[in-house]
């Protein structure tokens, strides 16, 4: 930022909407002077707009993604999302569920649908998995279909066009795996399928996925005709945890009855079990997990399809419970479990269950634990429970709702960016090799959790990254949300 446009925090006067506005003006017409690419001028001008108004349009149009199982289908998810949303894995079947979530492109704002495999000849749960495909097509406003450009279209693939026709949806034929040009011949086979145009697409590398994006929101409605994946209802709120932690225990108190089986044995549930709990007069949605052993490449058996699920669980989740065991140190399991939920992008509550049981010499040493080995989270909220006889559940739910809000939360950008002058004003990026680079225009991209994006003349060192997520979370809270801080170096352009 400029020194004309940015001002002194110590300036005493208040700042009004209108200062804010003002610079902001500046700073875009500023940019006018830099390389900017399509998707950051889309970024740019619609993205205020596009959330102000989400509410009035009604509920966002629903794009499914369907196809036979270990096609690419959640790869191309976590491809559109661009961030790793969706569980991957190099084995057929990983997703089982229709998980959604919410995308974007070209400022367009979308729900996308990941769904499990489906295969004609399926039974038993293989059978419950392409139901719920098949229902994810019914649902949905657009169908992509995924075919794998290297196998060709297979009887199975055969059987998903005759769903599609029955349904009506617009379909856009995706031909994944065509990772260079050798492939294009590959793709062009598929024109068999009769869907029209099969557009060449690698969803590890990225090729070719925005002229399918773009095919996409040629046919994408601006409402959803159905609306089944509109926001609302009861918060979700995952528990996890490693094994044998009190996360059932802890469920069944708040149930007020034995939902879930409890034992010494570590390692006893298996499955996600969600149950609706009404607390302070709001109903919430708690799933109790299994217990988190270790990293999932590394389990094997029902520990390696519990730890999915869990996975899974914590992506439906809008907000995660990790609880730790008070009695016990803070041992490596904890603090990754931690950071699945900051990876995976959910709001955090860390509980301390067993408190009850503690005398005040190991609270002290737990609290220099907590320190020492959950420095980087020192934004989550804490509550100190027990599980067993129910001490303190009371001030779980305002920690939750706190999350939640930080979770949801939207700066404006005409005051992030006064806020951000006033910060490199007093704090400038160091000089590196002779140059400083200028921080030219910053943006929220969205919310849930709140990720930033900011616009730069040069590269921001990692910490001053660091150092800009602190003064954001002292400016605005963010208490119990994690907050990304990404930063897209722009040259001027050439005279």
């Amino acid at each position: 930022m400029t020194d004309e446009t940015a001002r002194p925090a110590d300036e005493g006067a208040p700042i009004s909407e209108d200062d804010d506005r003002s610079v902001e003006r500046a700073l875009r017409a500023g940019l006018a002077d830099f390389e900017l690419s399509i998707e950051d001028q889309a970024l740019l001008d619609t993205q205020d707009e596009l959330l102000a108004g989400a509410a009035e349009r009604g509920p966002l149009p629903v794009v499914a993604v369907v196809g036979r199982p270990n096609v690419g289908k959640s790869s191309l998810v976590n491809r559109i999302l661009r961030r790793r949303e969706a569980v991957v894995e190099d084995v057929p079947g990983v997703t089982r569920d229709r998980v959604s979530y919410e995308g974007e492109w070209g400022g367009r704002r979308f729900t996308i649908v990941d769904t499990g495999g489906w295969e004609a000849s399926a039974t038993g749960i293989h059978l419950r998995v392409a139901e719920q495909a098949e229902i994810a097509i019914d649902l949905a406003d657009v169908v992509m279909f995924v075919v794998d450009a290297t196998v060709g279209a297979t009887d199975d693939d055969e059987s998903v066009v005759r769903l599609l026709r029955r349904s009506g949806k617009p379909v856009v034929l995706i031909a994944n795996k065509v990772d260079d040009q050798r492939g294009e011949a590959d793709a062009a086979a598929l024109w068999n399928l009769g869907l029209g145009q099969p557009w060449p697409v690698s969803a590890l590398h990225g090729r070719g996925s925005g002229d399918a994006l773009d095919a996409v929101l040629e046919v994408l409605p601006e409402v959803s005709a159905h609306g089944a994946y509109a926001q609302g209802g009861p918060r979700r709120v995952a528990l996890i945890g490693r094994p044998n932690v009190g996360k059932s225990s802890l469920l069944n108190k708040l149930a007020g009855s034995e939902r879930v089986v409890v034992d010494e044995l570590a390692g006893t549930t298996r499955d996600p079990v969600d149950e609706l709990i009404e607390l302070a007069g709001t109903t919430w949605r708690f799933v109790d997990t299994a217990g988190i052993r270790r990293r999932v490449h590394q389990t094997r058996g029902a520990d390696f399809y519990a730890s999915l699920r869990t996975q899974t669980a914590l992506e439906k989740a809008e907000v995660a419970v990790v609880l730790i065991d008070a009695e016990q140190s803070i041992a490596e399991q904890d603090i990754r479990v931690v950071q699945q939920v900051i990876d995976a992008g959910r709001a955090l509550v860390i509980a301390y269950n067993k408190w009850d049981t503690l005398d005040e010499e190991r609270r002290y040493y737990l609290e220099r634990e907590i320190e020492k080995e959950l420095v980087q989270v020192p934004w989550a909220p804490r509550v100190n429970i027990s599980a067993r006889t129910g001490r303190h559940l009371d001030r779980l739910v305002p920690a939750l709702e706190q999350a939640l809000e930080s979770w949801d939360t939207r700066v404006p950008t005409s005051r992030l960016n006064a806020f951000l002058g006033e910060v490199v004003a007093a704090h400038p990026h160091p000089v590196r090799g002779g140059k400083q680079p200028r921080i030219l225009f910053a943006t929220q991209a969205s919310t849930r959790p709140p990720r930033f994006v900011i616009f730069a003349s040069g590269f921001i060192e990692a910490g001053y990254r660091r150092f800009l997520e602190r003064r954001l979370r002292e400016q605005f809270g963010f208490e119990g949300t994690p907050i990304e801080v990404s930063v897209r170096v722009r040259e001027k352009r050439r005279r």
